[in-house]
């Protein structure tokens, strides 16, 4: 099987590496539509496979990523985060995920809030929905539709490898920019967008 590893970051949107890697028959796809217990078991699964792990392509500057075959039809993806990088605040549209750390350790920073899913550009976020976890390889976690998040690389030296997975496959991803307690919807970026 061959799959895309693509610089997110610093890196034209056209430049695009194809690297070979093979995933092995315990990640193959499910026949029923995954829950989110099924994703987080898949990409803990998958971040323990070192082969697969090592096969990422590592870029010094910016992101890297290579598409996976989720279980169920689902969407997944192993990236690599160089240190100081991360995702900026996003949400996941009406995907449930799951994701991994397979080595290094990434911080999340999320809110305890849902969040309307159209007609506002700006929000006032109310005292206490901050919630806040360091993930070091092996930890991951599941999350639900609408989930509000920010992933990064903390580490001034080390690269994290982390393995993601959505379902269903997703439709849209909203950026946000935040100021305090003042949230704003930047962009809507759709699957074109990173794929």
């Amino acid at each position: 099987m061959r799959l895309c590893a693509r610089a997110l970051s610093h890196a034209p949107a056209n430049v695009l590496r194809t690297v070979p890697v093979s995933v092995s028959p315990s990640v193959s796809a499910a026949v029923a539509a995954p829950t989110q217990a099924d994703l987080l078991d898949f990409v803990r699964r998958t971040a323990a496979d070192a082969e697969l792990i090592a096969s990422l392509p590592l870029d010094p500057e910016g992101r890297t990523w290579v598409h996976l075959e989720g279980p169920g039809g689902s969407e997944a993806w192993l990236i690599g985060w160089p240190p100081g990088t991360g995702t900026g605040w996003h949400d996941h549209a009406d995907s449930v995920g799951a994701f991994t750390t397979a080595r290094g350790e990434l911080k999340e920073y999320s809110l305890a809030v849902r969040l309307p899913t159209d007609g506002w550009k700006t929000l006032e976020l109310t005292e206490g929905v901050d919630r806040e976890r360091t993930l070091p390889a092996g930890k991951g976690r599941a999350f639900g539709r609408h989930h509000v998040h920010e992933v990064l690389n903390e580490s001034t030296e080390e690269h994290a490898i982390s393995v993601h997975a959505y379902y269903p496959p997703l439709p849209r991803i909203r950026r946000f920019s935040r100021t305090g307690q003042v949230l704003r919807l930047e962009q809507v970026e759709r699957p074109e967008d990173w794929q």
